[in-house]
C-alpha cells in the first residue's frame, strides 16, 4: 500500500503527516489496531474483580483482574446494541450490567442474562456469541498491555530490546507514587518526538546549563568539590517536581555522601574522579534502598552491561526514563489529528505490600501552572510547532541524521505499519526502534 506523505528521504518529514485528516485515519486503521499498547498500571487493578477502561481513538477496552489474579481484557461494548458497559475504573465482583437494556456479564465477560430473552430470534442468541468479545492481553514490567490484532507477535518479542533492558532495572518492582495527565494541542507524533532527541535540551531547558559539570579544558585546574557541588545541583534540578527523573531519596543519598567522598583519596584525572563518584553513588543508592527493604538491582552491574540507558522506548507510545532507583514513564494517545493525551507516572521503589490505589488524574492543559519546570518548558514549545507547520511556505521538517536519528527511525516505523507490511518485516524493524531513541543513528529497518 502506498503511504501518503511518506518519508521519501529519511531526513525530511512532510508536514501533512502531523495534521492531515486522511493520514490520521490511516493511522487509526493500520497502526493502532496492530500494535501492543500499555493499557494500565497493574496497581490500578490490584485485587480480583478490579477493572479499568482503556480508550484508544474510537476503541474502548475493559481490563480486569480475574478471580485467579490473572489479567484479561474485553471490548467495551454490550453484545446487544453496542453500549459501553463500563466507564473509568471500579469493581466488577457482581459483573457488568448494560445501563440501556440490562444485559448482564460476569467478571470474565460471559453473558449471564438477556432481558426479555423470548423476544429474540434464536439466531441472535447463539451460545458463545453473546459474551463480551475478548481482547488479546498480556502483562510485563508492572503494566497491562493490549493488542486488538490476534495475529500480532507475542508482547515480549514485540518489545524486544526495551523489555530486556528494563528487566535488568527490575522495572516490575516499581510502583507509582503519582500520575499526571496533559492535553496537548498537537499531533501525537509531534508530541512524542519532543522526547526522542536531546538536540533541544540546552535551549529548551536552560537550567540544565550548569557550570562546572564538564571536565576542564585547556589545562585548567579541576576542583573536585566544585564539580561535585555542580553535580548535586544537577540532581536537584532533575528532581524538581518530577521525582522519578531523579528521586528525592537518591538526592539525599548523594548529599550525605559528599563529605566522605571528598575526604577520600581521589584520582588525579578528572574523568576518573567522575567515574569513581558515579560508582560510589550507585553503590550508596542500592545500599539505602536495600536497607529499606526495596527490591533494586545492582546499578553498577547495569553500567557494566552497558544498558544504563537514560530512556527506553516501546513503539508506538510508551517511554520509560530510569535513573538511579526510580523512573518516569510516559504514555501518549491521539485524540484527534492535532490533539494528544500525554500521561506521566513517577515510579519508585517501596517495600512489598499493598499501597493505596491512585485515582485517575485530572487532565491539565499544557499551560497549567501546576506543571513542573521541565515538562512545562517542553509543553510551551509544542503548540507553537504545531501552529508553525501550517505555514504555507513550510514544506517538511529537516531532520538531523546525527542528532535526530531516533525521530527518523520512529517515523519510518510508522510508515511500515501504514504500508500494511507483515510482521515478518515489522518485527525486525521494531528491534531497532524499541531502544533508547536519544542520539540514535539512522537504522536500516529492512524495508
Amino acid at each position: 500500500m502506498a503511504v501518503p506523505f511518506a518519508l521519501e528521504r529519511p531526513d525530511q518529514a512532510p508536514k501533512q503527516r502531523y495534521y492531515d485528516p486522511g493520514f490520521f485515519r490511516l493511522e487509526a486503521e493500520q497502526l493502532w489496531p496492530r500494535t501492543w499498547q500499555m493499557a494500565a498500571r497493574l496497581e490500578a487493578i490490584p485485587d480480583p474483580f478490579d477493572f479499568i477502561t482503556y480508550e484508544i481513538l474510537d476503541q474502548s477496552v475493559v481490563v480486569t483482574r480475574a478471580e485467579d489474579g490473572s489479567v484479561r481484557a474485553f471490548q467495551n461494548a454490550c453484545r446487544h446494541r453496542g453500549v459501553r458497559i463500563a466507564q473509568g475504573s471500579g469493581r466488577c465482583e457482581s459483573g457488568f450490567t448494560c445501563p440501556f437494556h440490562g444485559w448482564c456479564y460476569d467478571a470474565e465477560g460471559k453473558n449471564t442474562a438477556v432481558t426479555r430473552k423470548g423476544t429474540f430470534s434464536e439466531h441472535n442468541l447463539v451460545d458463545g456469541e453473546l459474551d463480551l468479545t475478548p481482547v488479546r492481553c498480556d502483562t510485563w514490567g508492572g503494566f497491562a498491555w493490549i493488542n486488538l490484532d490476534g495475529s500480532a507477535p507475542p508482547l515480549r518479542d514485540y518489545l524486544g530490546p526495551a523489555a530486556t533492558i528494563l528487566d535488568a532495572w527490575h522495572i516490575e518492582s516499581l510502583q507509582a507514587e503519582w500520575w499526571y495527565a496533559c492535553r496537548l494541542p498537537v499531533n501525537w507524533k509531534l508530541a512524542e518526538e519532543a522526547f526522542q532527541e536531546q538536540y533541544h535540551v540546552l535551549e529548551a531547558h536552560p537550567q540544565l546549563r550548569i557550570p562546572g559539570r564538564l571536565p576542564p579544558r585547556g589545562g585548567r585546574p579541576f576542583d573536585p568539590a566544585a564539580w561535585l557541588d555542580a553535580e548535586i545541583h544537577y540532581l536537584h534540578v532533575m528532581s524538581d517536581g518530577m521525582a522519578g527523573m531523579v528521586h528525592a531519596n537518591d538526592v539525599k543519598v548523594a548529599e550525605g555522601l559528599r563529605s566522605e567522598f571528598l575526604a577520600g583519596e581521589l584520582p588525579e584525572d578528572p574523568l576518573e574522579v567522575m567515574a569513581l563518584w558515579q560508582r560510589t553513588l550507585n553503590d550508596a543508592v542500592v545500599a539505602w534502598h536495600r536497607d529499606n527493604e526495596h527490591d533494586i538491582p545492582d546499578l553498577n552491574a547495569i553500567e557494566e552491561q552497558r544498558i544504563a540507558e537514560p530512556m527506553v522506548y516501546g513503539f508506538p507510545h510508551f517511554f520509560v526514563l530510569p535513573m538511579y532507583s526510580s523512573a518516569s514513564a510516559y504514555r501518549f494517545r491521539p485524540i484527534g489529528p492535532e490533539e494528544t493525551l500525554m500521561e506521566i507516572w513517577s515510579l519508585t521503589r517501596f517495600p512489598d505490600g499493598p499501597r493505596e490505589k491512585l485515582p485517575e488524574p485530572e487532565v491539565w492543559e499544557c499551560d497549567d501552572p501546576r506543571w513542573p519546570p521541565i515538562p512545562a518548558q517542553d509543553f510551551s514549545n509544542l503548540p507553537r510547532q504545531q501552529q508553525g507547520l501550517h505555514a504555507r511556505g513550510f514544506e517538511f521538517m529537516r531532520l538531523s541524521e546525527r542528532a535526530e536519528g531516533g525521530v527518523i527511525n520512529f517515523e519510518r516505523m510508522v510508515d511500515g505499519f501504514l504500508a500494511g507490511l507483515g510482521y515478518d518485516k515489522l518485527l525486525p524493524a521494531l528491534q531497532h526502534v524499541n531502544v533508547n531513541p536519544l542520539e540514535q543513528p539512522v537504522r536500516d529497518l529492512g524495508y
